[in-house]
């Protein structure tokens, strides 16, 4: 692996991997049974050249802004490089929001340069806001002949020719804004530095060393941090290669284990619980013989290896489970939201290590992670190397908000100083999750002190992102929370939102209002919607410039009615 320290910048890091394994393999890319690419690191380099040398004929300039939406493809790394190589801004944006969010996004962002999914771009070109949108340049990757791009460029023929000037930034620079939440209430673009990055980096891979031939099988949107990091970054700066689907169907996630030798993958809880079910259903096939010999050897495995992940002999005792998973997979990283220590151990008993851990984009991915040292499932493990970490405003149990510090936490919002003033104070980020650490120094999760949800998937949801989509119902005002804000409880799973509405005076919620809220709710992402409405006959306390006080309403409702009185949708 490089010596990330030698380093000022991500651009650096990588132009210098890509020379020092250039015949090792770096990218492949699969369409279910179809291989469509295979690059080796020298590959890699001469096809994100010229697309850095037009980008420069362009006019891109250090600090320029670029965003890439996009599903997880070759061409999302090569355009990355590319955008590092000349000195800019790299702003990813999840391809699974609306158009009309990425447009919002792109505004908030400022990004000059836009590269772009043909299949997303259609949906752009026909948003409503499409006319706000401000990129100067935009280049479509796999249109169609003939296809009409509304003044946008094809990825594929946007080459220039001659070498393109390398553009080093410096470690305090903007090396990426990343966005947690969508655009209906405040944007928030954390700002990451390139330090950020190579610290984060240095700080993960003793637990997940890369070499070359280790094998990462991309399954999160590369657009996530998780997968920004681990899908990109660590493989490339050791000398690994990254296997990118164009398919999430679990017949060809299992056949890419098998086929690609996959070392490592990280996943969100959702995966995680799938490949669960998929293994239980398989044991549930064999024969009661079989599978009480199968029970017996697990539990000679989960008694040899409690205190530590002994690879070699997991594989020999369940030889098949681990062909299963191609026979050289080291580890699954679960993180991105809450994990059931049952489902982790369910995979530790088989000798599959999950590494789970804790973090969020204001840290630039990880905080915590179990080491398996010993194996404890029932926390989100210690503090990556350089991050501190504690708890303030702690009850009778010791519980209290968890804080950190270190040099991967963002520099700031995009552009807010005041909710940056807010989340970074004294320079420890405020996380607004409820831990406590034990005398071991593992951290434990008790829910969440903010406003805010995050699901299986990974997403954080902050209530004021979906409020926009109610405008317009027959109430006198209404907002969104997350049920664990209203109603405090010491769980990180089952999260949910709560619509409020306060009626018009002395107007009851009647069918015609409660199936205008339904459909309105279908409206929104699986993900995104409310679980239920809440009614609340007492107007909204707000600020002099007429903003609801969140804080303030759900005390009020906190004190006055119970969950159960939340009315489904």
């Amino acid at each position: 692996m490089l010596d990330l320290k030698e380093y000022k910048c991500l651009g650096e890091a990588l132009r210098a991997a890509l020379d020092r394994w250039p015949d090792e393999v770096c990218l492949i890319e699969a369409d279910r049974d179809r291989e469509k690419a295979r690059l080796a690191y020298r590959q890699f380099k001469e096809a994100a050249l010229p697309l850095a040398r037009a980008l420069q004929d362009a006019g891109f300039q250090s600090g320029t802004r670029a965003a890439i939406i996009m599903t997880n493809q070759s061409k999302w790394l090569i355009s990355a490089y590319a955008i590092f190589f000349r000195g800019g801004v790299l702003v990813p944006v999840d391809y699974k929001l609306t158009p009309a969010e990425q447009i919002e996004l792109l505004a908030h962002s400022k990004a000059e340069f836009l590269v772009v999914e043909y299949h997303a771009w259609k949906g752009i070109i026909q948003a409503p806001n499409f006319a706000t949108l401000g990129a100067r340049a935009v280049l479509v990757t796999e249109a169609p002949a003939g296809a009409d791009l509304a003044g946008a460029k094809c990825w594929e023929d946007f080459r220039g020719t001659g070498e393109p000037v390398f553009v080093a930034r410096e470690r305090k620079d903007p090396a990426c804004i990343v966005y947690s939440s969508g655009t209906a209430g405040r944007p928030k673009g954390c700002v990451l530095t390139h330090e950020n990055y190579l610290e984060q980096c240095m700080a993960v891979t003793p637990i997940f060393p890369f070499s070359p031939g280790a094998r990462y099988l991309s399954i999160i949107p590369t657009n996530h941090a998780i997968d920004f990091m681990g899908g990109f970054i660590m493989p490339f700066t050791g000398g690994g290669a990254v296997v990118h689907l164009r398919t999430l169907r679990p017949e060809f996630i299992r056949d890419a284990f098998t086929r690609y030798k996959i070392t490592y993958m990280a996943v969100v809880p959702l995966i995680l619980t799938n490949l669960q079910r998929g293994l239980r259903e398989r044991f549930a096939e064999l024969s009661p013989m079989k599978r009480r010999a199968l029970n017996a050897v697990i539990s000679i495995n989960r008694a040899l290896t409690h205190g530590r992940p002994r690879l070699g002999l997991s594989r020999a005792l369940l030889k098949d489970v681990h062909q299963a998973f191609g026979g050289s997979l080291r580890a699954l990283l679960v993180g991105g939201a809450f994990t059931e220590p049952a489902t982790i151990a369910f995979f530790h008993d088989l000798g599959i290590p999950i590494y789970n851990g804790y973090g969020c984009t204001e840290a630039c991915t990880a905080i915590t992670l179990n080491d398996q040292k010993p194996f404890r499932p029932d926390t989100v493990g210690r503090p990556v190397r350089g991050m501190e970490i504690r708890t303030r405003d702690q009850d009778a149990e010791g519980i209290g908000e968890v804080i950190v510090r270190s040099k991967t936490v963002m520099s700031q919002y995009l552009d807010d100083p005041e909710m940056t003033a807010e989340t970074i104070v004294d320079g420890w980020l405020l996380t607004g999750d409820l831990g406590r650490i034990d005398a071991s120094g593992h951290l434990q999760l008790f829910g969440r002190r903010k406003n805010m949800i995050v699901t299986e998937e990974g997403k954080n949801i902050y209530p004021e992102d979906v409020e926009s989509v109610f405008e317009g119902i027959a109430a006198k005002e209404y907002c969104v929370f997350a049920a664990n804000f209203l109603w405090p409880a010491r769980t990180m799973v089952g999260e949910q939102l709560v619509l409020v509405l306060h009626p018009e005076s002395g107007e009851p919620v009647g069918e015609q209002t409660a199936a205008s809220l339904a459909e309105r709710n279908r409206r929104l992402l699986n993900y995104k919607r409310v679980s239920g409405f809440l009614i609340w006959d007492f107007d909204f306390p707000r600020t002099a410039s007429l903003k609801i006080k969140r804080a303030e309403l759900a005390e009020q409702i906190r004190q006055a009615v119970s969950r159960e009185a939340v009315v489904p949708l």
